[in-house]
């Protein structure tokens, strides 16, 4: 089961990168890896050894564009991952095969707000809800194809009704960093946050301060979404 109040930082570069976020107090770490669009930024050998150091509550998350559940399955055990976010167009059938080749691994899966209409994504958690164990609303970049790490802001009212009527978790990505994300939280109620470029310096890596911030800036927004939860 994912954590209440999930904060996820995605794109990890490299072992030190990664040893600071868990400092940070991140648990989830996010890998991009057999893209379609955008560079990796890690090696799949580098990457598998942080993820067989992380222990829980700290995870590692695979986050890939593959489609085919034993593709998936194998990659994730080369990779010693136990939690996957899938961002390809992935068929209902190879999510039900991928639940009995690896049943304990949780699989989240991408709604993709800008490559498919509100109507289409609101079909799709209705049509996928049984088959995973959380949802992540992302931003399309219709000028690179990318459906995700965009640093681009969608319309958070969508996300907002995807999470209205999801009974999975909705964890909500797509251009936020320490300046938005606790507002994000408050218009959108999501049971977690993703981050990627918005806590980058200008070098590509991930900065402390910003990392620092936007937790604080999550953990605040989390505390006041459960505040004015039970006041209702």
């Amino acid at each position: 089961m994912l954590d209440e109040n999930l904060i996820q930082i995605a794109g990890i570069v490299d072992k030190l990168e990664a040893d600071m976020l868990r400092q940070c107090g991140v648990r989830y770490l996010g890998f991009p890896l057999r893209l379609p669009v955008h560079r990796e930024d890690i090696s799949e050998e580098n990457a598998a050894k942080i993820f067989r150091q992380l222990q829980p509550p700290t995870f590692g998350v695979l986050i890939t564009y593959l489609d085919d559940a034993e593709g998936i399955a194998g990659f994730c055990s080369l990779l010693g991952a136990h939690v996957v976010q899938l961002h390809g167009a992935i068929d209902i059938g190879e999510l039900a095969k991928l639940k009995k080749i690896a049943p304990d691994l949780l699989v989240i899966k991408s709604l993709v707000v800008g490559l498919h209409t509100q109507d289409a994504l609101e079909s799709m958690v209705e049509h996928f809800s049984n088959s995973v164990d959380a949802f992540i609303t992302d931003t399309y970049d219709p000028t690179t194809g990318a459906s995700g790490a965009t640093g681009k802001v969608h319309d958070w009212s969508i996300s907002r009704r995807l999470v209205e009527i999801s009974n999975r978790p909705v964890i909500l990505a797509g251009g936020l960093g320490p300046e938005n994300v606790r507002r994000a939280i408050l218009e959108v109620r999501p049971a977690g946050v993703d981050s990627h470029t918005g806590v980058e310096d200008d070098c590509g890596r991930k900065c402390r301060k910003k990392v620092e911030s936007f937790i604080t800036e999550a953990q605040a927004g989390f505390r006041m979404m459960a505040d004015t939860a039970h006041s209702l």
